[in-house]
């Protein structure tokens, strides 16, 4: 059992990855597949199957030789059962039994967490995290998750839905964001709420900087384009940065005051602004969180990039692996 290896899955809205990974977090092979939604995301799971089928006929391997298939999916995740519902981004509105088709036509056990759940395990174990055991992951994309580890387990809640990062709010006269709420996080730190910010700001901004003319002209401009015009010193640029990193501070600052993790790590497509992000969440925080909790309380930049699903899902399958020993 030492030696057998672990399939990790990352099921993202446009790609699918896999990962061939050891016990100790190497990844010896990687591969992906395109995400096909169509048909209400029927072609999903299958896909998913064909390829690890594929992958074990082609180099002459059996469910026999791997641990396990560990998985995470966007969506409401049921452990026990082994199902995700509510992942809207691969259309899935009903319940999706992936345990059971999965397990069924590999042969291998699958375990399975939500996305960001998982992409926090992978830093909190290889990355950022340092195996310190209560680190809180915020991942910055198209929309905005994240994941709560303390004491070393994730935390899961209720039904399986803690760690929405994204849906606290920040602004509660702000943007009306996709859950039904006002002023989620997700709606002025996102990739799209950053863009959505600098576009409705540029017009009251009392000077006149290469962004505002940017946008005056309707260039297209995204986040990546405006943390860049921030970097040249662009003013606005600066300053829709300055109230990102506000909010982002502030919810920080809320999370270490109430779960006083030694590390919040921020990762995702934004947090490819590196530092230049990072330390201005460290300036915010410090003005939201307990004194004693801004002093123990880290704020890091992701380090796994987009190996963190993939490494996390196997981690799902050793936590299982160990707590099944222990029994």
């Amino acid at each position: 059992m030492q030696n057998k290896n672990i399939i990790g899955v990352d099921l993202g809205g446009t790609t699918i990855k896999f990962g061939i990974i050891t016990r100790e977090g190497k990844i010896l092979e990687q591969w992906s597949i395109k995400t096909d939604i169509s048909d209400e995301g029927t072609h999903i799971t299958p896909s998913i199957i064909q390829s690890i089928n594929s992958y074990m006929k082609k180099n002459d391997l059996s469910a026999s030789d791997f641990l396990g298939i560990g998985m995470g999916s966007p969506g409401t995740v049921n452990k026990k059962r082994g199902t995700v519902i509510g992942a809207y981004n691969l259309n899935w509105k009903t319940e999706q039994p992936l345990e059971e088709m999965i397990e069924g036509q590999t042969g291998i056990p699958l375990h399975i967490d939500n996305d960001a759940n998982v992409a926090a395990l992978g830093e909190q174990w290889i990355g950022a995290g340092n195996n310190e055991p209560d680190v809180v992951f915020i991942t910055l994309g198209t929309g905005v998750g994240g994941g709560v580890i303390v004491n070393g387990e994730l935390v899961h809640g209720e039904i399986g839905a803690a760690g929405e990062i994204g849906h606290m709010t920040v602004d509660p006269n702000g943007y009306r964001c996709t859950c039904g709420k006002k002023g989620c996080l997700e709606t002025v730190a996102s990739a799209t709420g950053i863009k959505r910010l600098a576009q409705d700001g540029a017009a009251s901004f009392e000077k006149e900087t290469p962004l505002i003319k940017a946008i005056a002209n309707g260039e297209k401009i995204n986040a990546k384009i405006i943390i860049d015009a921030a970097k040249d010193g662009d003013e606005f640029g600066l300053a829709v940065v300055d109230k990102v990193t506000d909010y982002l501070g502030l919810a920080c600052g809320n999370i270490a005051n109430l779960l006083n993790p030694s590390t919040i790590i921020i990762g995702g497509g934004v947090s490819k602004a590196g530092e230049f992000l990072a330390e201005r969440i460290r300036k915010h925080l410090a003005v939201y969180a307990f004194p004693t909790i801004r002093e123990s309380t880290k704020i890091r930049i992701a380090e796994l990039s987009n190996d963190a699903g993939i490494i996390g899902a196997s981690s799902l399958v050793i936590i299982e692996s160990i707590n099944q020993s222990n029994k």
